[in-house]
């Protein structure tokens, strides 16, 4: 399968201090990427430079086929994100924030119009059209920051903790239309500080001090470090930080 995502010993550094320490990996189209780590351990930087908001100090890498330095601006574009600090804004209306975010990713009115009429009858949100994004049940914020996180069909998905303090039902529900952007060749790359989300994926790769410390399917990792479970496993690789800043 087609490679998405390439890094080749992506490094960051502020100052003195290596917040990402010379990390390669690649993804593959329609891949569940789980990108782990503690707080402090680099994964936020990381994503940053794979989005094109900050500049690498050394290394190289490619997003959707371009590259993160040189054409920033192709690989906006061709990506999709959602975090869960800021996703919608509350004081507009539910088609007001898909078209606002449709037309920043690019997309021309004609194609933000039907492609907005498909979306509220996927999502039985017909009754939901006008209505402030603020009075919506988190379940149904949820639904729809993903939905808009995917709605001009980027190749890659960065989902940066999404589901931070959801309740499982949400969570789940989540995770099923995780599941079915993949199957339709979207490539989602998620951070989580849920274990249990680590299980969900194809592959995952857990940072400790600015490096990945380990990268496999969850099945491997387990067998690898004898462990019940994800959480197992993370507890294990946290315990080698040395960082103290």
């Amino acid at each position: 399968m087609e490679n998405v995502i390439v890094a080749k010993n992506l490094t960051k550094r502020f100052g003195h201090f290596t917040a990402v320490d010379n990390i390669s990996f690649e993804v593959k189209r329609g891949e569940i990427f789980g990108f782990l780590g503690a707080n402090g351990a680099g994964k936020t930087t990381a994503m940053r430079m794979l989005c094109g908001l900050s500049k690498q100090t050394e290394g190289i890498a490619t997003v959707a086929g371009y590259d993160i330095h040189r054409e920033t601006e192709f690989v906006k574009k061709n990506i999709g994100y959602m975090s869960q600090k800021f996703s919608l804004y509350d004081d507009l209306k539910v088609w007001e924030n898909i078209e606002l975010f449709a037309g920043i990713y690019g997309m021309n009115d004609k194609a933000i119009r039907s492609n907005t009429d498909l979306l509220m009858q996927e999502l039985n949100f017909e009754n939901e059209r006008n209505a402030l994004v603020g009075s919506l049940p988190l379940g149904f914020k949820q639904k729809l920051a993903f939905s808009v996180a995917i709605f001009h069909k980027p190749q890659v998905v960065f989902l940066d903790e999404p589901t931070g303090g959801v309740d499982p039902i949400t969570r789940r529900m989540f995770w099923e239309m995780i599941y079915k952007a993949a199957e339709n060749g979207i490539t989602v790359f998620v951070t989580t500080h849920y274990m249990d989300e680590a299980e969900y994926c194809h592959r995952v790769s857990i940072m400790v001090d600015g490096r990945i410390e380990a990268l496999d399917s969850p099945a491997n990792l387990k067998s690898k470090y004898q462990a019940a479970n994800m959480d197992e496993v993370f507890q294990k690789l946290a315990r080698k930080s040395q960082r103290t800043e």
